[in-house]
């Protein structure tokens, strides 16, 4: 049976400042558990927007967000907080790797933000994140020891540790290369086939949409195509 993860339903946005302009129109759609989908269009089509809504960052929107069935609307920031760290891992264009500390460490800390186990499990579980991603060689360096794609592969397992309902990409390949790119796509395609990891990825990357499980399309706030 298909367990629906994520469902936007009418989501609208508005800036105001300094005039009125409406960045999201009626957007909904639904993702399910395993499923691989891809977001694109043009900058400034209101994908980066749209993923901040669907991470639960922003809350200032109209329409409803569900979560694993439940709605976001109405909840408490600190609420919010729990479902960010223990369902949502993200990974961006950037790393965003503090360098003091090694690439166990940084994988670690968003587990050890959710305090459900001791330290040892954690670094364990951090360890087999790294294994799974072919980079746990690299487990005791500082981040600026290793090249982008490297770091971008420690981003995925931090992303990866507290394993979460659903991870969400902002430009995950945005700063790498075409080879770097690649390897990143294809650790995404092994999570979604051996692990059964949902993922919802907004990329300027065609090529990369091309190979997901599900392309949605986005113009002037509006979804134009969903495959």
């Amino acid at each position: 049976m298909s367990q629906v993860v994520l469902e936007a339903r009418n989501i609208s946005k508005f800036f105001h400042d300094p005039h009125t302009v409406q960045v999201l129109n009626s957007v909904s759609f639904s993702i399910q558990h395993g499923e691989f989908v891809s977001i694109i269009g043009k900058s400034g089509c209101g994908k980066s927007t749209l993923l901040y809504i669907l991470s639960t960052m922003d809350t200032e929107y109209d329409g409803e967000l569900y979560i694993d069935g439940i709605n976001m609307r109405g909840k408490k920031e600190s609420e919010l907080a729990a479902v960010r760290n223990e369902q949502i891992g993200f990974v961006f264009q950037f790393h965003y790797l503090l360098n003091e500390f090694s690439v166990l460490r940084n994988v670690m800390l968003p587990g050890q933000k959710l305090g459900k186990y001791p330290d040892a499990e954690i670094e364990h579980k951090a360890y087999e994140k790294l294994k799974i991603l072919g980079i746990h060689n690299h487990a005791l360096k500082k981040p600026n020891q290793l090249s982008g794609g490297e770091k971008q592969r420690v981003a995925i397992a931090r992303a990866l540790i507290n394993d979460p309902l659903i991870i969400m990409g902002d430009e995950p390949t945005g700063n790498l290369d075409k080879k770097n790119s690649e390897l990143v796509f294809d650790i995404f395609r092994e999570l979604t086939k051996q692990f059964n990891q949902t993922l919802l990825i907004v990329t300027h990357d065609n090529e990369f949409a091309g190979k997901t499980n599900r392309i949605i399309e986005m113009e002037d706030g509006k979804i134009i195509r969903a495959l």
